[in-house]
């Protein structure tokens, strides 16, 4: 069979329909505006507050549906079934991660930061533990987005090259413009009624490309696959002693790093009370979970494809090194071509989905934690409104840079999720459930969790490690670490900033360290006690001291 032609014609009915579907999203977008500026009138906050969290007034059915539109993106779907194709089902996490990281927000999370009725998630360690501290959970939380906005308009890109035979740069840069113009003009609501519409689109889209591919003569029954090596090893995967700890490791620590993005609070501070934040959470982990799904099957369906008996031909996209595409790959040479055009409105919608959600949750933390309240404390709502409307503008083309100029789109959600995780989660914790906790303790636990991990290395950024782990191996040419490291970094991390918060706490109080150098404050001031005396006590105290009331002046 013949082999992928590198320049293909452009498909025209394929780009009508993307256009199609982008104009529904964007009218969507623009009614959700205008209902926003209705609940402005309603609501006794500031304009800016509506921007970032609503009226706090969001339900259940809207809520579930963008919470689950904002995890389901490109990254998600493209990343699950390039996972299950090249590695096995085992070691596609997405789906699973997605579900323990919503229960665990839903379970431990969500009622704290609801019932305190913030407005971002920086908002409580702004609160304990000063300014310089939010700074660095904002830079690494905006920093999380822009990477994570990046890998999935990468995504996008890739798709849509491959099924409708344009360049990458040019459905990046109209979805990314699409998403930041009706993000501008409606805030949360444009975001969460436009998720609705795209989270719609997903699960019709998903679900109908499946019974083509299962049909197809090409694909050989994925049942017997599952155990038995046919074109490929089995697309169960395989899972031993030897990187259990690190399926593990990577299991635990990004579902921890689900409940450390903006994106995640956003949904869960708007919400009409923590009860329903708390059943938001629980049904859009399910939601999640259904999803992945398709992703997984389609995976399985090219572990099992006799490429030879395709228009793509061989060798394999494996072979070829394009895993990462193996989705547009199915969908486009053992699909129909309506088929096909269908499957990029889903990941069209998920990218586009999760993209607005980031983009409105870096604008949100830096205006509302650095801006408004360290860079212009008495900045009025006007000129916050337009802060924000400024920084998505930056943030999004911060991001659709990256996805242009991406080389590895798993490197870019890599980085996401280490950042994330490595900075915010020990001092999340501790900031909700150690009260004892200072500032002290956080910076010396964010500096020593974040060196545990670096020093790890990044492989899929080429960066190589400078602690080498326990069972650290050189795998054609690329360190691997199968120690569970990521957990053991945050367990420390923990530790350290309890016990640093004890001794720094010890120290200051008992005068053991100058006054002077406790630049946060934590030392405890003697407290002035008051004592309500009566009438008794006040005349037996003028007999005692000679006084006659009848001589004051």
């Amino acid at each position: 069979m013949c082999s992928l032609s590198l320049k293909m014609a452009l498909n025209i009915p394929g780009l009508i329909a993307v256009i199609v579907f982008y104009l529904i999203i964007l009218v969507t977008g623009i009614w959700a505006s205008k209902k926003s500026k209705k609940e402005e009138r309603k609501c006794i906050g500031a304009r800016s507050e509506v921007s970032m969290v609503g009226g706090r007034n969001i339900g259940i059915l809207v809520g579930v549906f963008t919470m689950t539109a904002t995890n389901v993106g490109g990254g998600f779907i493209l990343g699950t079934a390039e996972a299950t194709y090249a590695h096995g089902l085992l070691w596609a996490l997405g789906p699973l991660i997605y579900i323990l990281g919503a229960f665990i927000g839903g379970i431990f999370f969500a009622k704290p930061m609801r019932e305190k009725k913030y407005t971002t998630m920086i908002d409580p360690f702004q609160i304990k533990y000063g300014d310089i501290i939010s700074c660095i959970l904002v830079v690494s939380s905006v920093l999380s987005d822009i990477f994570w906005t990046g890998a999935i308009l990468a995504g996008l890109g890739g798709m849509m090259k491959v099924i409708l035979g344009i360049e990458s740069y040019q459905s990046i840069i109209i979805s990314a413009a699409i998403a930041i113009c009706y993000t501008l003009l409606g805030g949360l609501y444009s975001v969460a009624y436009t998720d609705i519409i795209q989270l719609i689109f997903i699960i019709i889209s998903l679900w109908i490309c499946i019974p083509f591919l299962i049909l197809s003569p090409a694909v050989t029954d994925i049942v017997y696959t599952a155990t038995h090596a046919l074109h490929q090893p089995p697309w169960i995967g395989f899972l031993d002693l030897t990187n259990v700890w690190n399926w593990l490791d990577t299991v635990i620590s990004n579902s921890f790093a689900m409940v450390c993005f903006q994106t995640f609070y956003q949904r869960v501070l708007a919400s009409a009370s923590s009860k329903v934040a708390q059943i938001t959470c629980f049904l859009s982990g399910g939601f999640c979970f259904f999803l992945g799904i398709p992703s997984l099957l389609i995976g399985a369906m090219a572990a099992s494809t006799n490429w030879n008996m395709t228009s793509y031909g061989l060798p394999t996209p494996l072979d070829r090194g394009e895993p990462g595409n193996i989705m547009p790959i199915m969908l486009e040479h053992l699909c129909p071509t309506y088929v096909s055009i269908i499957g990029i409105g889903a990941v069209s919608a998920a990218v586009m989905s999760s993209v607005d959600s980031a983009l409105l949750s870096s604008s949100s933390i830096f205006t509302c934690n650095i801006y408004k309240k360290i860079l212009r404390k008495k900045a009025s709502d006007i000129e916050v409104m337009w802060v924000i409307r400024i920084t998505i503008l930056i943030f999004g083309v911060t991001g659709m840079g990256l996805g242009m100029a991406a080389s590895s789109i798993y490197g870019l959600w890599l980085l996401s999720v280490e950042i994330s995780f490595a900075v915010n989660f020990a001092p999340l914790v501790c900031v909700l459930f150690v009260p004892s906790s200072n500032s002290y303790g956080v910076i010396v636990g964010i500096l020593v969790e974040v060196v545990l991990t670096l020093g790890a290395g990044l492989s899929a950024l080429h960066i190589p490690p400078f602690i080498k782990y326990p069972g650290c191996k050189v795998v054609n040419g690329v360190y691997v670490q199968v120690f569970p490291y990521k957990t053991l970094s945050m367990v420390l991390s923990l530790g350290i900033i309890v016990a640093v918060s004890h001794l720094s706490s010890f120290l200051f109080n008992r005068g053991l360290l100058p006054e002077t150098w406790d630049i946060y404050n934590i030392k405890r001031k003697p407290e002035v006690t008051v004592r309500n005396t009566t009438s008794e006590e006040v005349a037996e105290e003028m007999v005692l001291n000679d006084t006659n009331p009848t001589t004051w002046s």
